[in-house]
């Protein structure tokens, strides 16, 4: 394990999995502006790797994370607030942006700010006895880290209305038949559970899981021409590959592929 800047983050890799880890149980793997830095640099590390085909984010101890840390929060004034907004912005965007899939454990809590760290993620693994929501217009405020423009595009309109303005937390059987988490599983498994999922992401052929993220992640924000220009332009540089030759070899021979991203 690989720690990141001042040591609130740290990073390891295994075959084609990378691992950051949230590193400050003392603090319920709060978030203040030391731990965002560390997170951006974490996904740094991991985006320069090029042997990397998926990455997971968990908490170290037993919570994932709090939120943002209080006292921060609390005694943040106008030009506080700016930095805060920079640092989630650069943060979630990075996580984003990522071109490989990328999957967040949830152990036990990811409220507030914590629970819009997890909205960027492509897909959410989350313990079924996990508090998770928002509850920023019960402190005055309201999500200004992507709770009002992620969610929606997650979940609809009507829902994310719901969650934001009452802030109330979402049951994780409930996130789940909404489509904002992909599994719920049984406490205390959150991280074996979030790595297998991520190992059998990495099993997929790199080029045509980086292609799909891009066109999906596009969907909403061009024309459905536009949409459909794209998924055929990448489509294109899939074609001619090592990857598209291999896929259809082993399906034909009845073996597992072996993809090489190329």
């Amino acid at each position: 394990m690989q720690s990141i800047g001042s040591g609130t983050v740290a990073v390891s890799f295994e075959d084609h999995r990378a691992d950051v880890l949230l590193d400050r149980p003392e603090k319920r793997n709060a978030m203040d502006l030391t731990v965002i830095d560390d997170l951006r640099a974490a996904i740094e590390t991991v985006d320069d790797r090029g042997d990397v085909r998926v990455m997971t984010l968990l908490g170290n101890g037993p919570v994932f994370s709090a939120g943002m840390d209080l006292e921060l929060m609390a005694e943040a004034d106008v030009d506080g607030h700016q930095e805060i907004y920079d640092g989630l912005r650069g943060l979630f965007d990075g996580i984003a942006d990522l071109p490989i899939p990328t999957v967040v454990g949830i152990e036990k809590a990811a409220i507030a700010g914590a629970f819009e760290l997890t909205l960027p993620f492509d897909f959410r693994i989350i313990g079924a006895d996990a508090a998770y929501g928002l509850k920023e217009t019960k402190l005055g405020i309201f999500p200004f880290g992507g709770g009002t423009q992620r969610l929606p595009r997650l979940i609809g309109l009507a829902k994310a209305k719901e969650l934001v303005m009452k802030s109330d937390r979402i049951d994780p059987a409930a996130a789940e038949r909404i489509g904002l988490v992909n599994e719920v599983v049984e406490p205390g498994t959150v991280d074996e559970e979030t790595r297998a999922y991520a190992d059998d992401l990495a099993t997929r052929a790199p080029m045509g899981m980086t292609r799909a993220k891009e066109c999906l992640n596009s969907a909403f924000d061009v024309t459905l021409g536009e949409g459909l220009d794209m998924e055929y332009e990448r489509s294109r540089e899939v074609w001619d590959s090592h990857d598209h030759r291999e896929g259809f070899a082993a399906m034909l021979e009845d073996r597992e592929p072996e993809f090489e991203g190329e």
